[in-house]
């Protein structure tokens, strides 16, 4: 067969959709792959995330650590103290080969990168998609509390940290306005025995 066949084969007949689907998919994953911000134009519309992200390095890694802080407001409308999230357990030898458990914090840090994000854009977060999985997850971590009935608010914070530099100050990044908190979706506190 010749060369010409094999070029008019490929965009006819049976399959031609799939062959030219497949090779658009290729080429737009191999250029995805460049660090040039303009070739992550194809990337940022796709809405299904068909392309994949096979860079080995990440392209800007983080430097700095992320701590969540939040306070509640009980029913006399007075604030506790600020209250840190522990998010980040020391780390064993075995999670040098099995860290699911990882997963939780990097979906926190990863919303948070989000939230942020839009903040230096100059936009309110609150009704974003990542500001509600945020709520959602301090409002249970609150409601999952003892003394959870007496709560009618709380706030959060983000603040950075370089991690082991102790010679630079945190930074509180963003505090959020308080939230409501319904009490009734506390769970009963059994009786003590």
């Amino acid at each position: 067969m010749s060369p010409r066949t094999l070029i008019r084969d490929a965009f006819t007949g049976h399959g031609t959709v799939t062959r030219l689907a497949g090779a658009a998919l290729l080429v737009t994953t191999l250029a995805s792959q460049h660090p040039h911000p303009a070739f992550e134009r194809a990337r940022d519309r796709d809405l299904f995330s068909f392309i994949p992200n096979w860079k080995f390095f990440a392209p800007n890694p983080a430097t700095h650590d992320f701590h969540y802080l939040y306070r509640t407001l009980d029913e006399n409308r007075e604030t506790s103290e600020w209250v840190e999230l522990e998010l980040i357990k020391d780390r064993r030898m075995s999670q040098a080969f099995w860290f699911a458990s990882r997963r939780r914090e990097k979906a926190v840090f990863d919303i948070c990168s989000a939230i942020l994000k839009g903040i230096g854009k100059g936009e309110d977060p609150t009704p974003t998609a990542p500001f509600r999985v945020l709520a959602a997850f301090f409002t249970k971590l609150i409601l999952d509390a003892p003394n959870a009935s007496h709560v009618r608010g709380y706030q959060f914070a983000i603040v950075r940290a370089s991690g082991h530099d102790e010679g630079e100050e945190p930074e509180v990044l963003y505090v959020s306005a308080y939230q409501p908190l319904d009490p009734a979706a506390a769970k009963p506190v059994p009786a003590a025995a």
